[in-house]
């Protein structure tokens, strides 16, 4: 697929008036985190890393963001949402049970861990957790549709979303701190904002977005 916001690297930004110095702590800090784990297991990082592999695939022609590290670091730095479902355990727990309990579908469907199982099969399981048709004794009364929406996609997805690989494929101009932003009504933008390509204008579009900061 052609480039929605061809030229443009939010990262650009990092010198310029648009980003201050804390803004740039938190962003270096989350693009040099480890791609490995710290609060789960390796059994439990080899199959959270299947999952996100399943919920977002991500293109070949860039370096991967690393979803899996960025849930980890939530769970290890216990970074919680500040609220949940009644019916849900902790969220460290959450994903504990989770896990074990995908595993545990996976080796009675299959014979083997989620992660070693072919995709499509993977996809089944998935698709079974959202439809709430997982059960068993590893679940301990945790909903199986309530930890799809509510852990498994919402962490996975806001993980991807906080990178800056993915801010440039939206063309999202990173934290407004201490910029901001002022054009808020649809189909406008501020200048420090990526220029989206339309058919035909793409050479224009990435020139004004590599002039973008």
């Amino acid at each position: 697929m052609p480039e929605r916001y061809p030229g443009y690297d939010v990262l650009a930004k990092r010198a310029t008036p648009s980003w201050n110095e804390p803004t740039r702590r938190v962003i270096d800090a989350r693009l040099s985190i480890p791609n490995e784990p710290r609060f789960f297991t390796m059994q439990e990082w080899e199959t959270l890393t299947a999952i996100c592999d399943r919920i977002v695939p991500q293109p070949k022609d860039r370096a991967p963001v690393p979803i899996a590290a960025l849930v980890d670091r939530k769970m290890t730095n216990d970074e919680r949402d500040g609220y949940r479902q009644a019916s849900m355990p902790k969220m460290q727990q959450a994903w504990q049970r989770g896990l074990a309990a995908l595993d545990a579908a996976a080796r009675a469907s299959h014979g083997a861990p989620f992660h070693a199982i072919a995709a499509v099969k993977q996809d089944v399981l998935l698709k079974a957790m959202q439809n709430g048709e997982l059960s068993g004794p590893e679940w301990n009364g945790m909903p199986a549709h309530t930890f799809f929406s509510e852990r498994l996609a919402h962490d996975i997805l806001a993980a991807y979303y906080s990178h800056s690989s993915s801010w440039n494929e939206i063309g999202f101009g990173g934290p407004a701190s201490p910029r901001g932003y002022v054009r808020m009504n649809f189909n406008r933008r501020d200048s420090w904002e990526a220029v989206e390509a339309k058919p035909g204008h793409e050479a224009a579009a990435r020139k004004a977005n590599e002039r973008v900061g």
